[in-house]
């Protein structure tokens, strides 16, 4: 069992358990240390997007990481060692529903959970962002928020390797594809109107596409692209994450591997095409998944997926979607798309 070390926390109130403060349109101070007990933080805000900045360490050595909502992470765990204390911030999204758009509704507000191997909190304090830089996701399953474990998509990752100052809007969903997410109102009629002029849009779909010809995916991704600048955000078309099927010579150069689908669609090539065409930055998941699988070999990949847990060649486990959203990382900074400013590193 973990450790919480809260020290700071011992002189709050605990007889009746902490509760939220009621909300307020413009709180005099930002809510702090009041809305915690051991292990997790509540605070009652409205939908929107925050800053939230927490100081860690206690009388002992600790490692503390947070993730919030639902299980998204947020922060990488972070070593203090004993009497210091060390200073973090992040940006965070708070919707409503809080994980998948089609999903329930969740808790409303801001849920905070401390993990690590010795988690220790000083302080903590939310405020409403300002300006902030925002991130939209539009995926499937491999993407998104996934409610439990040990299912994780990357885009439930990619906030850990963020500052304060840019968040994610994970819009992924289970099960899409692009012509279920264009057809779906809480889908992209929903999420358009959330795009707010320089923010970056990232489409990932074609698990799903299993039965969509070439010439209606091809439609389909214009159709996100040209619906993402008719609001003044950044397209950029993200190639599906590989599935662990190995050929013999442990290659993945299979149609299943590759996503090409049974109607023989290569929906990295047709990704690939339409970026070039519309002339809009593609992030080459496929590619730089390939080789690092087959760099793992049928046995390090396992890890990667969930096909010790599950059998599953598809999904990924929270490691390996660590892993993968640190790919979406490096190309978002390779290509000039996030500044290296507000990315972590590691």
């Amino acid at each position: 069992m973990r450790r919480f070390n809260l020290a700071v926390l011992a002189a709050v109130a605990l007889a009746s358990g902490l509760t939220a403060a009621p909300a307020q349109a413009h709180p005099a101070h930002p809510p702090g240390l009041d809305n915690c007990t051991a292990g997790a933080c509540h605070f009652d805000v409205p939908p929107g997007t925050y800053d939230v900045k927490v100081l860690l360490g206690g009388d002992g050595a600790s490692s503390t990481a947070i993730s919030g909502e639902t299980r998204r992470s947020l922060l990488p765990e972070t070593a203090v060692a004993a009497g210091e204390r060390v200073s973090r911030s992040f940006t965070v999204n708070v919707r409503t529903p809080e994980g998948e758009p089609t999903g329930p509704d969740g808790t409303p507000g801001l849920d905070l959970v401390l993990g690590g191997s010795a988690p220790a909190l000083a302080d903590i304090k939310v405020a409403r962002a300002r300006h902030p830089r925002q991130i939209i996701l539009v995926g499937d399953s491999t993407v998104c928020d996934q409610p439990g474990d040990p299912y994780s998509g990357w885009g439930q990752q990619l906030p850990r390797y963020l500052r304060k100052g840019l968040s994610v809007a994970n819009y992924a969903d289970s099960g899409e594809s692009t012509v279920s997410y264009l057809s779906e109102p809480r889908l992209w009629a929903t999420v358009q109107p959330l795009i707010r002029p320089g923010d970056l849009v990232l489409v990932q779909l074609a698990h799903n596409d299993k039965t969509t010809d070439e010439a209606t995916y091809r439609a389909n991704l214009e159709t996100l692209v040209a619906g993402v600048r008719e609001k003044g955000g950044n397209p950029v078309l993200v190639t599906p994450v590989v599935r662990r099927w190995f050929n013999s010579d442990g290659t993945l150069n299979n149609g299943t591997a590759l996503l090409v689908n049974g109607l023989g669609v290569d929906h990295p090539a047709v990704i690939r095409s339409v970026a070039a065409a519309e002339d809009v930055p593609v992030v080459d998941l496929t590619a730089r998944t390939k080789s690092l699988v087959e760099s793992l070999g049928v046995e390090g990949s396992k890890a990667i997926y969930l096909y010790n847990e599950k059998r599953d060649n598809t999904h990924t486990s929270v490691h390996g979607a660590t892993v993968y959203a640190g790919l979406v990382r490096d190309e978002l900074v390779a290509q000039g798309l996030v500044p290296a400013g507000l990315v972590r590193v590691g």
